[in-house]
């Protein structure tokens, strides 16, 4: 049997992501999303969630690239001079593992994001973050933790195969950004598991990120395993705009395209698979 989650992320990041997240639910193959509590159009992304009510919604959660939803004073080695998280993975993982961030403090933020979530009246069934930071070794300890206090069944885990390319031609920064990743997937996986929180069994999206356009989702779905996959995604209307906002080079609409594409609802049909939220699994 073959269950197929394709998650979006990012809602509530922008407009223009907002709307196209909902209008491949409605048009498309889009069954879940993971909302972020301290982005710019968190609200305009929960009106709409409140309209959609078959959309899984999961949290994304944030450490980098935003700003906090906790009092800066309270969350001091998580942001820099600016007020701001670090830019990037990169800079809060050597800042991590340098030993100047502090864990009470992400278990701060990271719950008052779940609570700003929750408190909005969604009904979360799943979380993830914002460039994985949650499987990082300690920080994916807070997650489940925040995960089992609020009742919430199922996390991601970012581990696509090690081989698999899909036809995509990946950067070496990819490739290696993948192998660290999977390592540290692994380990999450083991953790979430044995805390009783769900996970599916696959995942696909990560090298492709930003650049899954048709084809590529059509080789995924053809070569489906058997059991619950998780397909990551982040489609968009208006590159321009969003590419001028987010200095990230994604194909925003390529991504929107792909996933309302009639070839793709078509091969997801004749192919027997179940399009489930993580509601579905847990």
């Amino acid at each position: 049997m073959k269950q197929l989650i394709v998650n979006a992320d990012d809602f509530g990041l922008h407009k223009n992501i907002n709307n196209a997240i909902i209008a491949g639910h409605i048009t498309g193959c889009i069954t879940s999303t993971t909302l972020m509590a301290g982005a710019q159009a968190f609200e305009h992304a929960v009106a709409l969630a409140a309209a959609n009510p078959q959309l899984g919604i999961g949290v994304h959660l944030t450490l980098v690239g935003g700003r906090p939803v906790t009092a800066a004073e309270r969350v001091s080695s998580l942001i820099e001079e600016d007020g701001m998280f670090c830019t990037g993975y990169s800079d809060l993982l050597l800042k991590y593992c340098s030993g100047r961030v502090r864990l009470e403090h992400v278990r701060e933020e990271l719950a008052a994001q779940v609570s700003k979530v929750l408190a909005a009246g969604v009904a979360v069934t799943h979380l993830d973050s914002h460039q994985h930071m949650h499987i990082v070794p300690g920080i994916i300890d807070v997650v489940i933790d925040i995960a089992k206090q609020c009742a919430i069944p199922a996390i991601r885990i970012p581990a696509e195969p090690m081989l698999y390319f899909g036809g995509f031609k990946p950067t070496v920064g990819r490739l290696v950004g993948r192998c660290g990743l999977n390592v540290l997937a692994g380990l999450a996986r083991v953790k979430a598991r044995r805390a009783g929180l769900v996970v599916p069994d696959n995942f696909y999206g990560m090298l492709a990120g930003g650049s899954l356009e048709e084809k590529l989702l059509l080789r995924i779905i053809a070569g489906l395993p058997d059991g619950i996959s998780e397909i990551m995604i982040h489609p968009g209307f208006d590159d321009s705009e969003l590419n001028t906002a987010f200095a990230w080079d994604y194909h925003w609409q390529q991504e929107l395209a792909a996933v309302t594409s009639c070839r793709v609802l078509d091969s997801l049909k004749q192919s027997g698979i179940s399009l489930i939220s993580f509601a579905g699994i847990a």
